[in-house]
């Protein structure tokens, strides 16, 4: 997840409605992230596939995802590419790419 925004408040969700505090912005973050991770581990349990999942707080979400990756013995990473068509089609999202340019374990890209 990124970082409380250094400059004025954030407007959380959608609505925009909301201006939140950096603690009630962190705690909102991992309240999200913790519901979307939830999600992917009982996919995984009901496909039978081994999953594990972790969450940080970085200003570069490919290093932390090379990080953790590495930290935790992965032995694959998988991403989402924006899945354009065309020209478009040919440039990754800038995350997926510095992923693929830094991490030494293979990284699936999925379209």
């Amino acid at each position: 997840m990124e970082p409380y925004p250094l400059q004025g408040v954030y407007a959380a969700e959608t609505s925009g409605v909301a201006e939140l505090q950096p603690e009630l912005f962190a705690e909102r973050s991992e309240q999200y992230a913790r519901r979307v991770l939830d999600a992917v581990a009982s996919a995984a349990a009901a496909a039978n596939v081994q999953c594990a999942t972790a969450y940080a707080s970085s200003g570069s979400p490919s290093a932390s995802i090379v990080e953790i990756a590495s930290k935790e013995k992965c032995d694959l990473i998988v991403m989402a590419s924006h899945g354009r068509r065309g020209l478009e089609g040919f440039l990754l999202g800038s995350e997926t790419q510095k992923v693929l340019t830094h991490s030494s374990i293979p990284v699936l890209v999925y379209r």
